[in-house]
């Protein structure tokens, strides 16, 4: 038997258990909680080793990404530097599915369970030895956000396990044997309970973070053969005080959701649109753009949309928008301004499907800026020309092309001087930290979309004349702090 379970792992290009340490030797040691290994065919508290016959899946589509995927790219993205898959039958899927999406830039380990089975003992020593601190546990049944990652990573204390706590309620369509209820004191785990103990006790999720040390015990039971180890080595260490309870806090960030059956999917996709705000989040972006965006948002995710073509059909909008302004009426002044403020909510659109899709990119972020700063100084330019055609003969006419002038000047410098100041924080070569806290202000502040509903007031009432001038004003003040803070002084020298 060792000796074929040793073949087993040369046919998979992995080292056989008593290699590991020479193995090991050769290559970096990644310390902490750097590791995953990932269940998709099982729970971790599963009372048998079979696959798991859900009524969803690894592959099943949460917001147009599947779970295991979305799972991969979420530990990828909280520095989990490498995975470790232990797959089933669904293995050639889910390679598929990796391969199909977005770029997966840390190392991943498959290993078919039919030749690791998750009931031998050898297969968890082995993992062990493959992991160098701790290891993050956890099946792909479920959506959860970075933070709660980065916070997992950031709690690991040498010796104790972590066990992720959910709210104590039943979910829709879960039967009382379903799950495991958690006794605790304080934040220790005491022991494990059925779901039908108490439902305001808190549910175990399918994550923990385990030690290595603790991986390589084994623990001999009668029904050994048909349980997997990980309840029994949490419940030896729980005896000891070993085992803290982390609890999924969604106002900070850190939250889990379930995905077992049907009715968990919209509640998922729901977490993961009300996890979304961007780094500037002004009181018109939070309380009314957000919550219009979203619908959008589900309506460039159907159509296949990607980040920055949301991002054109945007600018295309705030186009037309200038266009409107220019033609001088009432009516199209207010027609106009409407539509910009669609902009602003479609503008919201991009950064969304990004995040909700794992698109981010440099490239991305430098255009969504520049095409709002090209839209703002249309519609500065739109709102001047169309002022002029009802004023011209009259004297003073001039003022509003002055106006329209110094405000599209305004912006393009403030445009400038942000893209300097995005670079020296890309460097970290402020002098100070009170110079990176200006700085940080001022960038979070050039993405405020807030002023859109301001234009449609004074666009409603008659005034756009007096919005160009405060327009101006603000593009003048707004270029001159930036000069401040982007002054020679406030940046280290570049050395060589």
């Amino acid at each position: 038997m060792r000796e074929s379970y040793s073949k087993s792992y040369g046919r998979y290009g992995l080292p056989a258990p008593e290699m590991n340490e020479s193995v090991l030797q050769k290559r970096a040691e990644i310390q902490g909680l750097a590791t995953a290994i990932l269940l998709p065919s099982v729970g971790l508290f599963t009372a048998s080793a079979e696959h798991r016959m859900d009524p969803v899946g690894p592959l099943t589509g949460i917001v147009g990404v599947g779970l295991f995927q979305r799972t991969v790219l979420t530990l990828q993205r909280a520095g989990i530097r490498q995975l470790i898959v232990l797959a089933g039958s669904e293995e050639d899927q889910l390679k598929q599915a990796l391969a199909n999406g977005p770029r997966v830039t840390i190392p991943v380990r498959w290993m078919p369970i039919r030749e690791f089975p998750l009931d031998d003992s050898r297969t968890w020593e082995f993992l062990a030895a493959e992991v160098r601190g701790f290891a993050l546990v956890a099946s792909v049944n479920a959506v959860f956000s970075r933070a709660l990652v980065e916070q997992l990573r950031r709690d690991v204390r040498d010796g104790e396990a972590i066990v992720v706590a959910q709210a104590g309620t039943r979910r829709i369509g879960e039967s009382p044997a379903d799950g495991l209820r958690l006794k605790m004191n304080a934040d220790r785990l005491t022991s494990f309970a059925p779901a039908h103990f108490d439902d305001s006790a808190p549910s175990a999720a399918d994550f923990a973070v385990l030690p290595a040390s603790l991986m390589g015990a084994v623990v001999h039971t009668p029904d050994e053969d048909v349980r997997l180890p990980i309840r029994r080595w949490l419940e030896r260490a729980a005896v000891d005080g070993r085992v803290r309870v982390v609890t999924t806090e969604e106002r900070r960030g850190a939250w889990y959701q379930e995905v077992r059956v049907p009715s968990d999917v919209p509640l998922a996709e729901k977490k993961l649109f009300n996890s979304l705000k961007g780094e500037a989040e002004g009181f018109v972006d939070r309380y009314f753009n957000r919550k219009l965006s979203r619908w959008f948002t589900r309506i460039f995710l159907a159509a296949g949309f990607s980040p920055n073509a949301v991002t054109i059909v945007a600018t295309f909008i705030g186009c037309i928008s200038a266009a409107g302004f220019a033609m001088g009426t009432y009516a199209a002044g207010v027609a106009a301004a409407l539509l910009f403020q669609l902009a602003a909510v479609i503008d919201c659109c991009d950064g969304e499907v990004a995040r909700l899709t794992f698109t981010e990119s440099p490239f991305g972020a430098w255009l969504d800026i520049a095409m709002d700063n090209i839209v703002h100084m249309a519609i500065f330019a739109g709102i001047a020309a169309g002022l002029y055609m009802t004023q011209v003969g009259q004297p003073g006419s001039w003022r509003t092309l002055a106006f329209g002038a110094v405000a599209v000047l305004g912006n393009g410098l403030s445009f400038l001087l942000v893209e300097r100041a995005q670079k020296v924080k890309a460097a970290n070569r402020w002098r100070t930290p009170e110079h990176a806290a200006w700085a940080e202000f001022m960038l979070k502040n050039v993405a405020s979309r807030d002023f859109s509903v301001s234009l449609v007031l004074f666009a409603v009432f008659g005034m756009l004349d007096w919005f160009l001038l405060f327009a101006a004003c603000g593009a003048l003040i707004f270029a001159g702090v930036m000069v401040w803070v982007v002054r020679p002084s406030a940046v280290t020298a570049v050395t060589s």
